[in-house]
């Protein structure tokens, strides 16, 4: 019986055709799907500017380039998230600290942040930079995020790795109004993909032009850019050190053609997470909290089973063809994190939350049938 993974692609006949047609092209590279696509998505989140990538992690860290965070500088995410949130930091040579999320909306908790900058400002000891992270698609409170933030002089990036296509207060995932940088992932499970790709979007003129400058090695022809006189039209000048982050035509094509569905694909995600609550209402288990203020990108459909059932339940669910995974280990409990002295205990809620956590499958071909068995399956576990 072949395995319903948790996250699928969905992938048509035109994107297959779009890819085809850059490889009969000029230009596999550094042509013009990636601005295409950059235009694409800066209209769709209603931004000024948007810069492609090969992976949301080169996003985050020329994010933290851009906002010059360096060595001495401090910046804090949640626990609850992959580790590129909290390593893209760790790249500049800053440190690294931690915010406890809500227990509801399992996002960056305010209040615990508000409590933390209270602190943090008696030990002079404040962040250069947040990094909240809209955990399965559903953004952040970010009004009181950046209320705090502005308070304190502390620029904001948002990790929206799952909220494309997502809305908070009405205006689409970023638009970058409460932030100064907005971080999207493209990867395969993700609700569009590039295969890999990622993409930060800001509506900022010179935090877009240190970017474009990060990702491709720090090497510019713009003669505003440039010190003395041009050789001639071949020319180029290194004027800082940056990296190879560079997304491909062929990633960029597939993404552009991915984008004209994206409001189909996560309409369809809120359709599949609608049935699973009906169908889930009478287990023991705690489904998604959606919110008045947010439209969730819903990348993720994250139950709480009982902790002592979890274990069980996972490796049952596996074992009937369930491809159930869990999202996700609290970053401070990571063996290299430990190492910089952060210890189990420290973030309670993220680790309670993780004790009780099981991702079901969530993607926009997962069909009725398959969602029906599913919850059987999960109805059987958790009677074992």
């Amino acid at each position: 019986m072949p395995m319903i993974p948790y996250g699928r692609q969905n992938i048509s006949q035109e994107d297959i055709q779009s890819v085809v047609a850059v490889l009969e092209s000029d230009f596999l590279t550094q042509g013009p799907q990636v601005p295409a696509f950059e235009k694409s998505m800066a209209d769709y989140c209603q931004a000024q500017f948007a810069l492609a990538v090969n992976s949301a992690t080169s996003a985050l860290h020329i994010a933290c380039l851009a906002l010059g965070v360096g060595k001495g500088d401090r910046a804090w995410t949640t626990p609850n998230t992959f580790v590129a949130s909290a390593n893209c930091a760790l790249y500049c040579g800053a440190d690294v600290d931690f915010v406890d999320i809500d227990p509801v909306t399992f996002n960056l908790c305010p209040l615990a942040l508000e409590k933390k900058l209270l602190q943090a400002a008696r030990d002079n000891c404040l962040p250069k930079v947040i990094i909240p992270v809209h955990f399965s698609g559903l953004p952040c409170d970010m009004q009181a995020i950046k209320q705090l933030a502005d308070q304190y002089q502390i620029k904001i990036i948002e990790d929206a790795s799952h909220a494309v296509g997502g809305k908070y207060l009405g205006n689409p995932v970023g638009h970058c109004e409460f932030s100064d940088i907005t971080v999207f992932s493209f990867h395969p499970v993700k609700i569009v993909t590039t295969a890999e790709g990622g993409m930060a979007l800001t509506n900022q003129p010179e935090l877009a032009e240190k970017m474009a400058l990060y990702r491709s090695h720090g090497v510019t022809r713009d003669p505003d850019l440039m010190q003395g006189e041009s050789d001639g039209p071949w020319y180029y000048q290194q004027v800082d050190l940056g990296l190879n982050y560079r997304m491909t035509e062929l990633q960029a094509a597939l993404g552009l053609s991915q984008v004209t569905r994206l409001d189909q694909f996560v309409s369809k995600r809120h359709q599949i997470a609608d049935r699973y609550d009906q169908l889930l209402s009478s287990l023991d288990v705690v489904s998604p909290t959606r919110t008045e203020q947010s439209y969730s990108g819903l990348h993720l459909y994250v139950i709480q089973v009982p902790a002592e059932k979890r274990l069980s339940l996972f490796k049952y669910l596996r074992a009937e063809g369930v491809g159930v995974n869990v999202h996700y280990i609290p970053v401070h409990t990571q063996p290299y994190y430990k190492e910089m002295g952060f210890k189990s205990g420290d973030f309670p809620v993220s680790e309670t939350y993780y004790s009780q956590a099981i991702s079901l499958p969530m993607f926009p071909d997962l069909s009725q049938q398959d969602q029906d068995f599913v919850v059987q399956k999960l109805a059987e576990g958790l009677c074992r």
